[in-house]
């Protein structure tokens, strides 16, 4: 079976497609027929290719954690996205999307972003390529990720507060796809996560493969073959766990786990996790599966960390989950805020709340002592600190 890549539709299985407002349908067509040629051209690998090695900084390390690894009684190693130029692996997707709508001759750029990571890479990618930028966020992100507000802004961007709803990431991304319906023809909408009508999906996990693609290399070097054991990620709409379970998938001794944000607890009313709250339905252009009512009305969704603050999942992973390819955990706000204590104090390196969901996996799942687990260690904790003093000070 062809887990990582979707149809001509856009499916992964029943899960993916283009659900979209007739307004933007020109656009969505647009980028369908040429994505894959321009990416897949020479002239725009050559160019993303430098700009991932000598601006981005990868590759990226794959770091073996010693102390951790010591804890837990297995082989721990850490991909380190988190030292990616701007902190995370959100810079990989959008320098690829934005080098994409230049050649498509765009000249404004849109995004969403929860974490505000995303919101950042694209205001980065969008300073350097010379590119307008306006990144919609909701309210409440806006509060509580001030210093990459500040860096948006500083690097040129608008930001939009969006004030609907629960003023997170769902309500952030019905805005920027309200702009979109109002500017189809200079705007690119730059989707930071593998979510939205085909072909993003695929585009943003082919952007993302790269962690994988290099994980694989890395442990070659290290250990003398390229799968690991397992390979472990967290799920929001979950670009990082595209790229980092993309050239595995089809590798069936690799098992893949995924970390949802549980949030105050599954049954709690207060949750993120989708695959195990969520039910068919269309969320953001694509079907998934989606945290809904039973008329079809979406739930508002919790967790500590704003970038798997989503009611949904990228139809890729739903895909994963059905088809019992990837074991999915529910990490509540207690376990990630844990885990992120635990490995800056083993290791010395404070991840992203985001991140800190897969680490806890580690307290979840009982692994041998000569298994390779590796872990994508998605963001740095720099834009969490306000969260985690409260923490301390409690």
């Amino acid at each position: 079976m062809n887990y990582k890549n979707p149809d001509e539709h856009g499916y992964y299985g029943e899960f993916g497609g283009a659900f979209i407002p007739e307004m933007l349908y020109p656009n969505v067509e647009e980028l369908q027929k040429n994505y894959l040629k321009i990416i897949e051209s020479e002239e725009f690998q050559d160019e993303y290719q430098d700009l991932l090695k000598n601006y981005v900084g990868r590759a990226t390390p794959l770091y073996f954690a010693k102390n951790l690894s010591q804890k837990y009684n297995t082989q721990v190693y850490l991909k380190r996205e988190d030292l990616n130029h701007t902190g995370a692996h959100k810079i990989n997707n959008a320098l690829g999307q934005v080098l994409l709508a230049k050649r498509l001759g765009k000249t404004r750029i849109i995004a969403e972003t929860g974490a505000g990571q995303h919101g950042v890479a694209t205001a980065t990618a969008c300073a350097l390529l010379g590119l307008e930028c306006i990144v919609y966020m909701g309210e409440i992100d806006i509060q509580r990720q001030a210093p990459n507000v500040a860096r948006m802004k500083m690097l040129g961007a608008e930001v939009i507060p969006a004030t609907s709803g629960s003023k997170t990431l769902k309500d952030a991304v019905n805005e920027a796809l309200r702009d979109w319906i109002n500017n189809p023809v200079t705007t690119h909408y730059v989707i930071g996560s593998v979510v939205g009508p085909h072909p993003f999906p695929d585009l943003v996990a082919r952007f993302q493969s790269i962690i994988s693609k290099e994980i694989r290399e890395q442990l070659k070097e290290k250990i003398g073959r390229e799968n690991p054991d397992y390979i472990i990620a967290c799920v929001g709409g979950g670009s990082n766990a595209a790229g980092t379970f993309y050239h595995f998938v089809e590798e069936k001794e690799v098992k893949i786990i995924a970390a949802e944000a549980g949030g105050l607890g599954v049954d709690s009313g207060k949750s993120a996790a989708t695959t195990f709250l969520g039910t068919l339905g269309v969320l953001h252009g694509s079907k998934s599966l989606v945290m809904q009512t039973e008329d079809g009305q979406v739930i508002e969704p919790h967790s500590i960390s704003a970038g798997l603050d989503y009611p949904g999942i990228g139809p890729f992973h739903a895909h994963l989950f059905k088809e019992k390819r990837a074991e999915f955990f529910s990490i509540n706000d207690e376990e990630a805020l844990q885990s992120a204590f635990e490995l800056t104090k083993l290791e010395g390196i404070i991840p992203a709340l985001e991140s800190s969901h897969a680490l806890a996996v580690l307290d979840k799942k009982k692994f041998s002592e000569n298994d390779i687990v590796v872990i994508c260690l998605s963001g740095r904790g720099d834009k969490d600190m306000e969260t985690y003093l409260r923490e301390i000070r409690s």
